[in-house]
């Protein structure tokens, strides 16, 4: 089976994976561009979590204000190369993650970014908590770590059931991204601005 540049290059173009990548897909898809597409996914999610210890420089600054200019957002994600900074695959998961940030309203983008502080304190909310259900002192610690875990979340940006999907986390998504353009992504900062909040 030949397989022709334009194939390749359309491919690559829909998929924002690299040009040997996208022949080889499309050489066992037996030029099927639809198979070839499911092949590189297949093979690209598991490539996507080496991916993730690779640096990200480049990327987009993306704003996102909801209807009614009243709630807005700022999201900063980076990527390895400013070619993919500019594809159409990369450009929707930014918007896509303001628009998730301006629906929950995340903490943080990851749990180590919590600050202990919060930590602590919600440790001993949990804790009082499960003392005015007269549990077992023993017990109290195993609970609030267990409650804890629901606190990261429903409150960090990463653990989160995506908007748009809420079978997945917002960390499922990008990993599937990562797997189609072929390089790290790494939400890097945001900021949310509610009409009438006072600044931090």
């Amino acid at each position: 089976m030949v397989i022709t540049a334009s194939q390749v290059k359309e491919l690559r173009e829909r998929t924002g994976i690299g040009m040997m990548d996208c022949k080889n897909a499309l050489v066992e898809a037996d030029g099927d561009a639809d198979k070839a597409v499911d092949i590189l996914r297949k093979k690209g999610i598991a490539k996507a979590e080496q991916k993730a210890e690779r640096k990200a420089k480049e990327g987009v600054i993306i704003s996102y204000i909801h209807p009614g200019n009243k709630l807005g957002v700022l999201v900063e994600v980076n990527c390895e190369t400013d070619f993919v900074a500019e594809t159409e695959a990369f450009l929707n998961f930014v918007k896509d993650i303001a628009m998730h940030i301006a629906a929950t309203n995340p903490v943080t983008i990851r749990r180590e970014e919590v600050d202990p502080k919060v930590i602590e304190k919600e440790k001993e909310i949990y804790r009082e908590q499960a003392r005015g259900q007269k549990k077992p002192e023993a017990l109290l610690e195993k609970i609030a770590e267990g409650k804890l875990e629901k606190f990261y979340q429903e409150s960090c940006l990463l653990e989160q059931s995506f908007v748009k999907d809420p079978q997945i986390t917002v960390k499922d998504y990008q990993t599937a991204t990562i797997a189609k353009i072929g390089e790290n992504i790494y939400i890097n900062r945001f900021v949310r601005f509610q009409l009438g909040e006072v600044a931090k």
